[in-house]
């Protein structure tokens, strides 16, 4: 019986470097926004902006949707690297809202606020394109 060796051939499973590398940009950009979390819920004066608030709500509103965003995107790369295929598409989803949350507080701190938008998108992009069941850690 002969087997296929087609180049192009669908192949389920395995390890994927982009599900590697989006699981730990995923726990890194939720320590930043951990990070960013805390800072904007004890030190307001950090995120100067000329009207004195953001684009919706407060300071301290959005240090807590920073932290549990962090939080959860932090645990969603621990799972994206443990190969839980819930993982994936709960980044791709976490990774959207942070590049809204992240726009909407462009008129705080843009420099990092534009960063981080690339950054998601980075890992929407790594989270996609894997074939299903792959995981982010050989072996």
């Amino acid at each position: 019986m002969a087997t296929s060796t087609s180049p192009f051939a669908f192949h389920r499973g395995g390890y994927s470097g982009w599900l590697g590398f989006a699981g730990t940009l995923a726990m890194v950009l939720g320590i930043f926004n951990i990070i960013e979390g805390v800072i904007a819920l004890f030190k307001t004066y950090f995120f100067v902006t000329p009207s004195g608030q953001l684009l919706v709500w407060n300071y301290t509103a959005w240090g807590w949707i920073w932290l549990a965003i962090g939080v959860l995107q932090f645990a969603v790369g621990l799972g994206v690297l443990a190969g839980q295929g819930w993982a994936r598409w709960s980044g791709v989803v976490l990774a959207g809202l942070a590049m809204i949350g992240h726009f909407a507080f462009m008129v705080a701190f843009p420099v990092w606020s534009v960063i981080s938008i690339a950054l998601c998108a980075l890992v929407m992009y790594g989270l996609i394109t894997p074939p299903r069941g792959a995981t982010g850690v050989p072996g």
